[in-house]
C-alpha cells in the first residue's frame, strides 16, 4: 500500500512541519503555558509558582535548541517539561514533531494522542496526528482524525478529500463517495471531484456510472475537449474502443485543431490495426504546439525498435520534420530531426539540422558529437575540427569528442596533434571499452606513421587487450608487422582472425595474402589475393602489384608482368614497379 496515496499533494504545505506551522505553534505555546500554571499534575499536587517558572524556562530553552537544530538536547528539555507538567500539550506537540523529524512516527503518535486529548479543538495537533498515522500506515485510525478536523474546520475541502482517500485505501468506496458529495456542497462541481469520483466508480466496476457523470459534464460544457478525452479514455481502457472512437470523432468535430484528441484517435486506430489513419492522426497531433514536445519525442523514439524497416524510418522522419514546424524555437526538435535524417542516410540535411539545434541551444553535448560524426562521415575534416574544438571549449572532459577530433587530425596527416587529443580520450574514459580500443588502435596508427614502431606496437597491444576482436586493429597491426618483416607468425594469426571476424573484406584478405607471401607460402598467398581482388570494388593498384609479385614467385612471369602493368594503369607510379615491368622480375 502506498503510504502517500491517501493524502492530497498539498497537505505538507498546508499542515506539515514547515516554517508556518512552527511560527503558529509558538502562539499555542504561550497560551498553553499561561493556562497550565493553574492546572494540576497527574499526581494531583497543585503546581507552584516555582514549577510554572521552571516549565516556562525549560520550554523556551527547548525551542532555542530546536531552532539551532540541536534536536537531541531539545528533546531532552521538552521531556523535562512533560515530566514536570504532564498536561503541557505544546511540549507534547513539539516533542512529537522532533520524533517525526527523526522518522520515529510510532513514538510520535502517543504524544500527539495525549495532546489532542488535552486540547481537542486544536487543528494543528489533529493534522500532525493524521500525518503520523499516515506515515506509519495506520490508516484505520484516520477516519476519526478527519472527523475531528472537519468538526473544527467544516468548510475546508481538503479534509474531506483526505478522508475520502483514506476510505479508498480501506476499500470503503461508498463512504468515499459520500465524502466527495460533502466536498461538492462546499465547492460546487469541479474537475478534481469529477476525476476523484471516476477512480472510485472504476474500482467498483461501475463503468456506466463513470461514463454518465462525464457525459453530463459534456452536456454542460460541450466545448471542453478534456471531458471527451476523459470519457474516451474510460471506454478505451475498459475494452470499449468503438465507443471511445465515437466520442473522439465527436470531439474532433467540436475542435479539429486539438492535438490531444488527434493523439488519442491515433492510439485507437493503431490498436485497430488501421496504420494509415493512425499515422494521419499522429501528423495532426504533431502539428499542434500545445502537445508537449517531450511526449512527441517519445513517440518518435518508439519507432526505433522497428528500424531498419524503411516505412518505420520514413514515418519517424516525417513526424520529426513536422516537429520542427510546431516547435521552431526548441533545440530538441532539430536534434531529433537530425537523428532521423541520419537514419535515412541524409547526411547533408542532418548536418544542417544539428547546426540549427546548436544555434538554439549549444549546451547539449550529444548534438555536438553527432555533428562532428556526420562531418567525419562526409570527409569534411575542416568542419569536424572547427566544430569539434568548439565542442571541446564547452565540454573539455568529454572523451569521445577528444577522440573524434583526434581522428580528424589523423586523417589530415597531422599525427602529432592527433596524438594529443587521442591520449586525452584514453585518460578521460577508462570504462568505455569500445572507445579505449578505438583510441589505442588510432594511437598505434599515428605512432606507425611517425616511425615510432615501439610505441605503435605497445598501443596496438593495449587496444587488443581491451578488445581482442577488434578486426581493424588486428588487420593494421598485422600489416605493419609484415611490412617490417617482423613477428610474421603473430601477424599471420592476427590477420587470419580479422578475416574470420569480418569475412569478404578485400583489404583484410590482401593483408593476409601479403603475410603469407612474406612467409614464402606462395600458393596460399595466391588463393587469398584472388579473394581480395574478387571483393575489391576500387581496382586497387597495390593489390594488383602484390598479385604480380605472388605470381612471379610461383614461376608465372608473363601473368606477373601483366598484373604489374595493371597496377601501373590504376595509378601506381613507383620506380620499383617500373623496374619490375621493364626487367620482368620481382624486386623487393
Amino acid at each position: 500500500m502506498n503510504k502517500q496515496s491517501w493524502r492530497n499533494n498539498n497537505r505538507e504545505g498546508r499542515m506539515g512541519n514547515g516554517y508556518t506551522v512552527a511560527v503558529l505553534s509558538l502562539a499555542v505555546c504561550f497560551l498553553t503555558i499561561n493556562t497550565n500554571a493553574q492546572q494540576k499534575v497527574s499526581t494531583g499536587k497543585p503546581m507552584t509558582a516555582f514549577d510554572s517558572t521552571e516549565v516556562r524556562q525549560l520550554f523556551f530553552s527547548a525551542l532555542r535548541e530546536k531552532t539551532v537544530e540541536n534536536l537531541k538536547h531539545a528533546s531532552e528539555l521538552f521531556e523535562r517539561v512533560i515530566q514536570t507538567d504532564p498536561r503541557n500539550d505544546a511540549s507534547l506537540y513539539e516533542l512529537a514533531n522532533l520524533k517525526k523529524i527523526q522518522n520515529a512516527y510510532a513514538d510520535a503518535q502517543p504524544l500527539l494522542e495525549r495532546a489532542v486529548a488535552i486540547k481537542p479543538d486544536n487543528e494543528w495537533y489533529w493534522a500532525a496526528l493524521a500525518d503520523s498515522y499516515e506515515k506509519s500506515n495506520n490508516i484505520s485510525k484516520l477516519e476519526n482524525v478527519f472527523d475531528q478536523l472537519i468538526r473544527i474546520n467544516p468548510n475546508k475541502p481538503e479534509y474531506y478529500y483526505d478522508k475520502a482517500n483514506a476510505y479508498t485505501i480501506l476499500k470503503r468506496y461508498d463512504d468515499a463517495l459520500k465524502a466527495y458529495d460533502q466536498v461538492e456542497q462546499i465547492t460546487g462541481p469541479t474537475d478534481d471531484l469529477l476525476g476523484s469520483r471516476q477512480k472510485i466508480y472504476l474500482k467498483q466496476g461501475k463503468i456506466d456510472k463513470a461514463a454518465a457523470d462525464i457525459e453530463k459534464a459534456i452536456t454542460d460544457n460541450p466545448g471542453q475537449i478534456r471531458y471527451y478525452l476523459l470519457l474516451a479514455e474510460i471506454y478505451n481502457s475498459n475494452g470499449l474502443s468503438d465507443k471511445a472512437l465515437k466520442v473522439l470523432q465527436q470531439a474532433e468535430k467540436v475542435d479539429n485543431s486539438n492535438g490531444m484528441a488527434h493523439l488519442a484517435l491515433a492510439d485507437i486506430y493503431r490498436d485497430k490495426k488501421n496504420t494509415d489513419l493512425s499515422f494521419k492522426e499522429l501528423t495532426l497531433a504533431f502539428a499542434a504546439p500545445e502537445v508537449a514536445i517531450d511526449q512527441k519525442i517519445r513517440i518518435i523514439t518508439g519507432y526505433y525498435p522497428k528500424f531498419p524497416d524503411p516505412n518505420a524510418k520514413g514515418s519517424a522522419l516525417e513526424l520529426s520534420r513536422i516537429l520542427t514546424l510546431a516547435h521552431p524555437a526548441d533545440s530538441k526538435a532539430f536534434a531529433i530531426y537530425g537523428d532521423m535524417l541520419l537514419q535515412n542516410d541524409k547526411l547533408k540535411e542532418a548536418k544542417a539540422a544539428y547546426k540549427k539545434s546548436l544555434e538554439l541551444d549549444d549546451k547539449i553535448y550529444a548534438v555536438h558529437e553527432q555533428l562532428v560524426r556526420v562531418e567525419l562521415s562526409q570527409n569534411d575534416l575542416d568542419g569536424a575540427l572547427k566544430d569539434g574544438e568548439n565542442a571541446l571549449s564547452l565540454f573539455p572532459n568529454q572523451a569521445w569528442i577528444n577522440y573524434l577530433v583526434g581522428v580528424a587530425y589523423a586523417q589530415k596527416k597531422d599525427f602529432g596533434k592527433a596524438l594529443g587529443y587521442v591520449k586525452n580520450a584514453t585518460s578521460l574514459e577508462i570504462q568505455d571499452k569500445e572507445l579505449l580500443s578505438l583510441s589505442f588502435s588510432l594511437l598505434g596508427d599515428c605512432y606507425h606513421d611517425l616511425k615510432n614502431n615501439k610505441s605503435s606496437d605497445e598501443a596496438y597491444d593495449k587496444a587488443l587487450a581491451v578488445n581482442p576482436d577488434n578486426a581493424y586493429t588486428l588487420n593494421n597491426y598485422a600489416y605493419y608487422l609484415s611490412l617490417r618483416n617482423e613477428a610474421l607468425e603473430k601477424a599471420a594469426q592476427m590477420s587470419a582472425r580479422s578475416n574470420q571476424l569480418q569475412p569478404n573484406t578485400a583489404s583484410f584478405e590482401d593483408t593476409y595474402a601479403w603475410i603469407l607471401f612474406m612467409q614464402k607460402k606462395y600458393a596460399d598467398a595466391k588463393i587469398w589475393m584472388e579473394k581480395a581482388l574478387s571483393h575489391d570494388k576500387e581496382n586497387s593498384a597495390v593489390k594488383y602489384e602484390h598479385y604480380g609479385d605472388i605470381l612471379f614467385n610461383l614461376g608465372n612471369t608473363d601473368d606477373a608482368v601483366q598484373n604489374w602493368k595493371k597496377a601501373k594503369g590504376y595509378g601506381e607510379q613507383s620506380p620499383v614497379l617500373e623496374r619490375k615491368i621493364n626487367e620482368k622480375k620481382y624486386i623487393q
